[in-house]
């Protein structure tokens, strides 16, 4: 097996995005990536004796990310099955840090398809640097491939071979072409205002400015909208506030 090792992320140009097109299983090259100088770029520390951070401390506060094939059937033992749309062999694991409600950084894993892996880092690089927090993040195969499980325990997810919503077509995950977010704090709405979790109905009501809470154009929507994905949060009728998708489905 080939040995993987985290690389740091750091802000990029939008070209970078081009990475996604060759299905990479390796690391994200840092060196590859061009700097640019915007907000997300920290200043130099003032007044103090050395402008350089301590090394633990510095750490503690980068984004990484590294991606590595799905080498074995039983990696997707639950969330995958014959006649899915997409075999194994195009989906990537995403190893990456996320910001927690805790405050603290964490690591999560993210199954996708192999043509999104560098949009998606993009995307949650940016999600890192302004602060926006996540439950958790594991495979659904962690729930047994359950997405009601998964909304329940408030899991971030991505590919799940399953039919849409309320429909007997694939959904966009079944490909690995989907993130729900915080699927809580954005639930599922259906036509009728319906929301299956209960802890989660609070929800409903989208004027609620919440830690982790989606909004009409707010940063996580244009993160998203940058690499060319939308939000299921405009759809007309039913609305997945959780949902971002490839295609807008």
């Amino acid at each position: 097996m080939t040995r993987m090792r985290a690389v740091v992320v750091p802000a990029v140009l939008a070209a970078a995005v081009a990475l996604a097109g060759a299905g990479c299983d390796g690391q994200v090259s840092a060196s590859s990536l061009p700097r640019r100088a915007d907000s997300m770029t920290r200043p130099a520390a003032t007044g103090a004796p050395s402008a350089v951070p301590h090394p633990k401390r510095e750490r503690s506060h980068m984004f990484t990310a590294k991606v590595s094939r799905i080498r074995h059937r039983l990696e997707v033992r639950y969330s995958w099955h014959p006649g899915c749309p997409v075999p194994p062999s195009r989906l990537r694991l995403i190893t990456m840090t996320y910001r927690g409600f805790d405050h603290k950084v964490h690591t999560g894993r993210l199954v996708v398809n192999a043509a999104v892996t560098g949009k998606l880092i993009l995307v949650f690089r940016t999600l890192f640097a302004i602060g926006y927090p996540i439950r958790r993040m594991v495979p659904v195969d962690a729930y047994h491939g359950s997405d009601f499980a998964s909304i329940e325990a408030d899991n971030t997810s991505a590919f799940n071979c399953r039919d849409a919503t309320g429909s007997s077509s694939w959904s966009e995950h079944a490909f690995g072409l989907a993130v729900d977010l915080n699927p809580c704090e954005n639930p599922y709405v259906s036509a009728d205002g319906y929301e299956a979790h209960k802890r989660c109905r609070k929800y409903v009501d989208r004027s609620l400015h919440g830690r982790g809470v989606i909004h009409v154009g707010d940063k996580v929507v244009r993160a998203f909208a940058s690499v060319g994905w939308a939000w299921g949060g405009t759809w007309q009728g039913a609305r997945d506030y959780q949902h971002f998708s490839a295609n807008g489905r």
